[in-house]
């Protein structure tokens, strides 16, 4: 086979009018190429080829290959230059070092997009080979979706493009998976679980088309209920946040993203990074998202086909129906892990589930049927939440019995099914047994119908779509800034980067706080006993002294710091400390001076910080601050922009919030002014894109309307 290899250069190629960059054409193809279709029945563009051609396509297909000839009864055309008809797509799937030439034609034929499944470039290190591809697309207007990728799924033109061995089933999930090995598998898996989906698009190494791309054209898509992702690692995370925000608006998201125990930023120069792994951003981000991030395969497969089929609800009012005490105790816990609410208003219970409940079992909630509780017991306890207005889900549990005949089981639960779904209330299942009864769940799960064989997934799949709706009504679009001075905190960047700094000493962090609007304590710098005396006089007493020195960031460590000073002797004794630990902790250290600075009155030390996250761009944090911040690490993270209600969320994740509303009779704190100076914090670093890491540690807070203080700044930056 003759591919030709082309490293040509690619300004010599001629621009044509660019195509239309519409994403549907990619899903819905008026026609599609495959460029190394093959008769070999083991090579992949044959593989692909028959998928398209089997799954019931009706666009044009053009097979592609130098040697010509038929493949699957379709005339093989040599070049795609030659195929007479406009194309809307190509798939690539020949050797790497052929790619960009084929690339190039597809361009001058005018293709919408190309599926590069062809691996072999940024994921082994051949990143430039990748960088070219996408800049010859681009000069065409046309968009790259891989490389390395399995291929695509659309269920609106019936288009299998992907080399899946299993067929795929139509339905209401889509599913976008950066790992091609593990797409095919879950399309295996899709195919057992009887789970249809609606897409499946396989992105690869993300050179062009990324996620944020492809959920703009999902949320429209009527045919998607619910969005599956598996991501590996993110690079224009801003983008993605922006998508998923507005897809989580319209319909729910899973994401199982791999690299939980990966080590974060090492060897931080602040808090924040240290604290800040990828992990925890990544985390944060999405449940600011909307998005529900699930562990594993399992619980995102139960949770998709749980919110593709299952009404929205009503209200939060949930009753369990258990023939089990047991079960029924193991639900009610599940509830709490996964935020259920149980109804609890014993009065409309009795009333609604005394016709139905023995007298020896009970009408509390969990509502228990006793062991022996019959098909037709069930099937009338189960009737009541679907008629009455109090109760808006319901959470079904069964344990095999004698009593209950293993035959009624099926027919019982697709009635009650059937019965929630005309009420529109969410049902969930969950039953334990024997074979009967995991047969049972293999028959009903094949139907749709939400039968679990835990107590913890039937749960925990309502659990998501009430987290999905407290979400939405979460959601704000607003966002908010605070006014900085940005000219006066670029002068400072630039007076440190004149001196090859990248990092900013105490007094320039101060007044890039000052700059901010952000309250400071009283500071000045002093060269000399003397000065320092001077300082002190005019601040007031009692102060504290901070080593000034670009080699010394951690001026605890150095014991370059002096606490509690409260006359003008211990001031001149503290200099003389200060000055000596620090040349002691680094003889060849720069010391400007000592900074003479007020002390803050004690209150709740908490630490605000912000950094630019190489994937998502501005994060904010705060947590329990002071000295025991990497021990407690008390923290919560956002993606930057956001509003102050986002703030205050931050604020209640953490354990010590309880801290700030006031304990043990103290007051409240002033809660209004620290979410103030987080939104600050984020707005410096969103508007000052030389700032990398801003730390203040600690703010002190104290009681309500008395304000804050930012008692210690630590600002990294760059050129």
């Amino acid at each position: 086979m003759r591919w030709r290899n082309c490293d040509a250069d690619l300004a010599a190629v001629q621009v044509v009018e660019k195509n239309s960059s519409d994403i549907r054409f990619l899903f819905a193809p008026r026609s599609i190429a495959v460029i190394g279709a093959s008769n070999d029945t083991d090579k992949i563009g044959y593989k692909i080829l028959c998928n398209i051609v089997s799954g019931g396509y009706r666009g044009e297909i053009y097979p592609v290959n130098p040697r010509g000839g038929e493949v699957l009864n379709r005339t093989v055309y040599k070049d795609i230059e030659d195929v007479s008809g406009a194309v809307d797509v190509a798939s690539i799937v020949i050797p790497a070092r052929f790619v960009l030439d084929a690339v190039v034609r597809c361009a001058r034929k005018g293709v919408k997009f190309v599926q590069i499944i062809t691996s072999g470039f940024s994921e082994t290190g051949n990143a430039e080979e990748e960088r070219k591809i996408v800049a010859a697309a681009r000069e065409h207007g046309m968009r790259v979706l891989g490389p390395n990728i399995f291929g695509l799924y659309s269920s609106e033109v019936s288009l299998n493009s992907t080399f899946s061995a299993t067929g795929i089933l139509p339905g209401r999930v889509a599913i976008l998976t950066q790992s091609g090995a593990l797409g095919i598998a879950l399309i295996g898996k899709t195919a057992v679980e009887n789970i249809g989906l609606s897409a499946i698009v396989s992105i690869g190494n993300k050179s062009d088309i990324d996620e944020a791309d492809l959920l703009d054209y999902l949320i429209h898509h009527d045919t998607t209920g619910v969005i599956l992702m598996y991501v590996e690692g993110v690079k224009n995370g801003e983008r993605l946040i922006e998508a998923l925000m507005r897809t989580t608006g319209r319909k729910p998201v899973v994401v199982i993203k791999s690299g939980r125990s990966k080590r974060g930023a090492q060897a931080a120069a602040s808090h924040t990074g240290s604290l800040a792994g990828s992990d925890d951003i990544f985390d944060a981000i999405m449940k600011q998202c909307g998005v529900i991030r699930a562990d594993s395969i399992e619980d995102a497969f139960n949770w998709c086909k749980f919110l593709a089929f299952t009404p929205k609800p009503k209200g939060n009012r949930c009753v369990i129906i258990t023939n089990g005490g047991g079960v029924g105790v193991m639900a009610t816990d599940a509830c709490e892990r996964y935020g259920v609410d149980l109804y609890d208003d014993q009065a409309v219970l009795k009333e609604s589930f005394e016709p139905v409940v023995p007298s020896f079992g009970s009408t509390k909630n969990p509502v228990d049927l006793t062991g022996g509780a019959n098909a037709k017991d069930y099937d009338r306890a189960l009737t009541v939440p679907t008629v009455s207005p109090g109760i808006d889900a319901t959470i079904a549990l069964y344990c095999e019995t004698a009593t209950f005949e293993s035959a009624d089981l099926v027919p019982m639960i697709r009635e009650t099914y059937r019965k929630h779904r005309e009420a529109e209330k969410p049902v969930t299942y969950a039953i334990v047994g024997g074979r009967a009864v995991e047969d049972a769940i293999l028959t009903l799960r094949r139907e749709n119908i939400p039968v679990y064989g835990d107590v913890y997934e039937a749960v925990s799949s309502l659990g998501m779509l009430y987290r999905y709706q407290r979400s939405l009504s979460d959601t704000c679009d607003v966002t908010d800034d605070a006014v900085i001075d940005v000219a006066a905190i670029d002068r400072i960047i630039d007076g440190a980067l004149a001196e090859n700094r990248h990092f900013l000493l105490a007094h320039e962090g101060s007044a890039v706080m000052r700059a901010a609007g952000v309250q400071i304590p009283q500071t000045r710098v002093a060269r000399s006993i003397d000065q320092a005396v001077e300082f002190a006089e005019e601040i007031g007493y009692p102060l504290v002294l901070k080593v000034v020195s670009k080699d010394i960031l951690h001026k605890s460590d150095a014991g370059g710091v002096a606490l509690d000073i409260v006359n003008k002797e211990e001031v001149m004794d503290a200099y003389e400390a200060v000055m000596h630990n620090s040349r002691a902790f680094k003889p060849d250290a720069s010391i400007e001076g000592v900074e003479v600075c007020e002390m803050a009155a004690k209150g709740t030390e908490i630490i605000v910080g912000a950094r630019r996250d190489p994937s998502f761009g501005p994060i904010v944090m705060c947590g329990f601050g002071g000295i025991y911040v990497e021990v407690m690490k008390d923290v919560a993270f956002r993606g930057f922009p956001f509003n102050r209600a986002e703030a205050m969320k931050m604020l209640k994740e953490l354990r010590s919030f309880p801290l700030l509303l006031g304990v043990r009779g103290e007051p409240r704190k002033d809660i209004e002014g620290l979410i103030e100076a987080i939104i600050t914090v984020g707005t410096v670093i969103r508007k000052c894109p030389r700032i990398t890491d801003i730390e203040i540690n600690p703010v002190v807070v104290y009681e309500q309307k008395r304000g804050h203080k930012a008692v210690d700044s630590r600002i990294l930056i760059t050129g």
